[in-house]
Parts: C-alpha cells; structure tokens; sequence
C-alpha cells in the first residue's frame, strides 16, 4: 500500500435548510393562518481517529468532502429533516492544518479521538415563527445559514515507541523484520526503503511496543537532501531512538563521523531530539570484520555514555538482549510519567 503523509483536501459542513412561506388550507376554515415549518440544521463536520488507518492515501483520490446539507421546511409546520454528520476517519498521528494560515486546529493520537472542525448552517425559520398582534399573516420565512467551509492541510506524523535512525543501509530494515511482523524491502544498496515502516514488537508473552523504521538519512537531511525533512518528522514522536552503526560500510566514510553527523541532522531539525535516550546498535557482527572493529569503537561510545549493543539481526545473535533493554527503558519512562502525572495531580 502506497504511503502517503501529507495531503490537502476542501472540507464543508452542511447548509441550513430553508423556512417555509405556507398557509392552511383546510376545507371550512376560511381564515387558515400560516404553518410554514422551519428548515433543518446542516450536518457538523468530524474527524476522528481510526486506528486501522496507517496512511493518508484515501484522501488522495477523493479531496472534497461536504457534510449533508438540512431539509427545507414545509406547510404544516413540519420542520426539514437536520443534516447528517459527516465523519472523516484520519490515522492516529494526524495533524490538522488550516490550509490558508496554517494555524494547527488538532492532532489526533488517541484511538477513536475526534474533533469537531466546521459547525452546519442553521435551519431558517419558516412563517409561522413571525406571527405577531401586528402581523397575522406574516409572508416570508428565513433562508437557513451555510455550513463553515476552509481548506485543510493534513499531516502524518507516525506514532511510535522506538525509533530506528542511521546511515542508509545499515540494517534498520533488517531489524525490523527480525523482531515483528513487518516486512520491508530489503536490498543491499543505500535507500532500499523508500517509506516508513511499522512493526508491532511483542515481549513478557502479552506487552508490545511499536518500532518504526525510518529511512536512511544522509548529510543535509534537516535541510531536505536525500530523503530529508519528509521523514524526519516521523522521529518526532518517538519515545528512544536506536542509532544503527554498520561497521562495515566504510565506502559511506568513517561509520563514527557519520553517525556525529545523523545526530547532527537531529539537532537541526528539531533540538529537543537529542534529549530522547539513544541506544547505540552496532549491526552485522555475523561479519568478521565487524567484529575485529568493534574493540575500537567501543571505548568511543562508552565514553560519551551510549549503552552499545552488538548484534545480528540475520543470526539473531544479541537481539533479544536488545529487545529486554528496549523494554526496560520504556518501562522505566512509562514509570516516570505515571509519577509526573500524579505529582501534578493530572488524571
């Protein structure tokens, strides 16, 4: 399925209907007054949250959207039937733009979360509502009130647990496919994966956590080279990332360089991505020159505090080790956050 994170669409809410200009009609009552019934009001227009969803492609084949409009209003004081509302189903993570200003009107994280955006038009009144001592037979009614209209930009941004961030063609990919379900493309050339890829990671027999896999980024990200700023939005929300160093691509340069130079992207592109805890993962130790490398490397990252771990994602060897201190981090900032709720008093 083709994976698609920001699109624009016009969205309307409904029209009111109509009042009505009426009068009886009845056989022996010669001096029928008005009955002109009211419109109906038009339907609101919601957006809510569809966990099922992982993309914003439906929104590509179809961009106008209209909520039903009210009925009109009829003789005999009947009311015109309200306008249904129109529900717009968006994935979790959907951020909700106004188009012409930009201004942010909502971001949806949470399962079956929903918002209302555009108010319908309200019912106008029909004849029978402007009777009066003075006007017994009142010959007009009231238009209804079209619904709210604007453009919307809606953006995607991924919901995830962990983060896997490195140099294209480290092994992200790979990972991925050997601790969940997920099934990307794998290739041994840079930027095999084109789009990110989610994988539901189970442990203790009945937890899980969400890993995405984001593809490779390059020198300039933060600036939009490579793959760029597209997918480097998708980290945002992420709880840990975990850094794949590949010891074996010294074609791409010096692996430690290039990994100073993925965190440097991070920091351009949003400061506060450096504070989230990062395990540093060296990948394909199955190969005997990563090995004979690793002895090199370590006292690098240990001296700047990064717990490393090595492991092969082919062989599985140190990938349940990483997937156990994975799990402990994010029990211990899921502690963390009960505790901060509480101590604020935060339901």
């Amino acid at each position: 399925m083709q994976f698609v994170d920001e699109v624009k669409i016009h969205v309307k809410a409904g029209d009111g209907g109509r009042g009505c200009v009426s009068f009886r009609r009845e056989k022996f009552v010669p001096m029928g007054g008005p009955d002109g019934g009211d419109g109906g009001d038009g339907g609101d227009v919601w957006f809510r949250v569809d966990r099922e969803l992982g993309t914003l492609l439906d929104f590509r084949y179809k961009v106008h959207y209209k909520a039903e409009s009210g009925g009109h209003g009829m003789g005999k004081k009947m009311h015109g039937k309200g306008g249904e509302d129109l529900i717009v189903r968006v994935p979790p993570g959907t951020l909700i733009h106004d188009a012409e200003t930009g201004e942010l009107l909502a971001d949806l994280t949470e399962p079956d979360q929903q918002v209302l955006l555009l108010k319908g038009g309200m019912g106008g009144r029909g004849n029978a509502r402007f009777v009066s001592s003075t006007n017994r037979a009142p010959r007009h009614a009231q238009p209804g009130t079209p619904g709210e209209e604007r453009s919307l930009h809606l953006e995607l941004k991924l919901l995830a647990d962990v983060g896997l961030v490195g140099m294209p063609n480290a092994g992200k990919s790979t990972l991925i496919s050997s601790v969940s379900a997920a099934r990307p493309k794998i290739a041994d050339y840079p930027f095999t994966t084109l789009v990110p890829n989610l994988g539901v990671v189970r442990y203790g027999g009945y937890k899980t956590f969400v890993m995405a896999d984001i593809p490779g980024l390059i020198k300039g990200a933060s600036e939009g080279h490579g793959l760029g700023t597209r997918f480097l939005k998708h980290v945002e929300r992420t709880d840990l990332f975990l850094h794949l160093v590949d010891l074996s691509d010294l074609q791409s340069g010096d692996p430690l360089e290039n990994f100073e130079m993925i965190n440097r992207e991070l920091l351009r592109h949003k400061p506060e991505l450096l504070d989230k805890t990062q395990l540093v993962v060296l990948s394909k130790i199955d190969i005997t020159e990563v090995r004979a490398r690793m002895a090199e490397v370590l006292p690098y990252f240990s001296s700047r505090g990064y717990r490393v771990f090595p492991i092969s994602a082919v062989t599985g060897e140190g990938v349940k080790e990483l997937v156990t201190a994975v799990t402990g981090e994010l029990e211990r900032m899921r502690q963390a956050g009960k505790a901060a709720e509480e101590a604020s008093g935060t339901p």
